[in-house]
């Protein structure tokens, strides 16, 4: 059994500069980001993957991540347990206006990192011009080779809800340019395709189930959250609302091939550790920030994985 999470790991930035006026601006943008509190996040964020090992006795084939600042944090974490430096790391720096990333950690004892790439957008911000441009967070291209199979994977974040969300072209635009580069894939070369991420959208969206097929109405991909989220399981909340936002999605021969890498089961991964256990937040992710005040927590997202059998090629 093998197993693929993706994570969104909530403002993980390195230590902000001591400023000198209270007043001056931090690239985090969050409060009191110093040394003491960026190591208890890396030790947060190493802990809830050996809290996943210790439950599952397995540790991720590769692991999407979203909202990293640079290479220098996810450098930091694999040094940790129970990564233990035996991860490799595909990221690049985006154009972000708040300068967070996503990236894919990958064991290197059974993964080999074939080719990455970031997929930038520029959108128009002021249409009666040319100029400025509006950018978002790349999306991360990583083709692997696991056991002699080829998968490709994408590691995205779209752009968040907010402002009446003034994004939802957006994210519908660059839904649309992935899904016509996994048709592609598919078409050409029957691949094995993953995609992993902060979608900003529930399951049920109207993107997102039309993102699962291709201009010909054919099922490219399935959703095994969806399922999930009509039971009303949820990784992250906003106000009274519980959202699955954090998704895996797979191409269907993830479900129907006889060999290599093959769908067994999703999950949101919530252990009591991670979790407010009490009072009006009962059952919540335990985060790092509520606004300004610092609570210490890990994430306000919970990780989701996928498990897949590893059949052998000569069954």
């Amino acid at each position: 059994m093998e197993l693929a999470v993706f994570y969104n790991v909530e403002n993980f930035f390195v230590p902000d500069k001591k400023p000198v006026h209270k007043f001056d601006p931090t690239v985090s943008g969050l409060h009191n980001w110093d040394e003491r509190r960026y190591q208890n996040k890396l030790h947060k964020i190493s802990g809830a993957f050996r809290l996943m090992k210790e439950e599952s006795n397995i540790l991720p084939l590769f692991i999407g991540l979203s909202e990293i600042s640079g290479r220098q944090t996810l450098e930091d974490l694999i040094k940790l347990p129970p990564f233990d430096s035996e991860f490799g790391i595909a990221h690049f720096d985006s154009l972000d206006e708040r300068k967070i990333d996503v990236a894919l950690l990958y064991d290197k004892r059974k993964v080999e990192l074939l080719h990455s790439e970031p997929i930038t957008f520029f959108f128009e911000k002021d249409y009666e011009s040319k100029e400025p441009f509006d950018t978002t967070r790349d999306v991360l291209y990583c083709k692997l080779s696991v056991n002699e199979e080829i998968i490709h994977v994408f590691v995205l974040h779209l752009p968040s809800k907010r402002e009446k969300d003034i994004n939802l072209p957006k994210r519908a635009f660059i839904l649309n340019e992935i899904k016509n580069r996994i048709s592609d894939l598919i078409k050409n070369e029957n691949a094995k395709v993953l995609v992993c991420g902060d979608f900003n959208e529930n399951p049920d969206d109207e993107k997102l189930r039309s993102f699962l097929s291709n201009e010909n109405k054919q099922n490219l991909m399935t959703n095994p959250f969806a399922e999930m989220y009509a039971d009303s399981q949820f990784s992250a909340y906003h106000h009274k609302n519980g959202l699955l936002f954090d998704q895996i999605i797979l191409s269907q021969n993830f479900f129907h091939n006889r060999e290599g890498l093959q769908f067994h089961d999703a999950g949101i991964f919530k252990p009591h550790q991670m979790t407010i256990t009490a009072g009006a937040y009962s059952g919540r992710p335990f985060r790092t920030y509520a606004g300004t005040r610092y609570l210490g927590g890990f994430s306000d997202h919970f990780p989701v994985f996928v498990l897949l059998d590893n059949l052998p090629k000569d069954r």
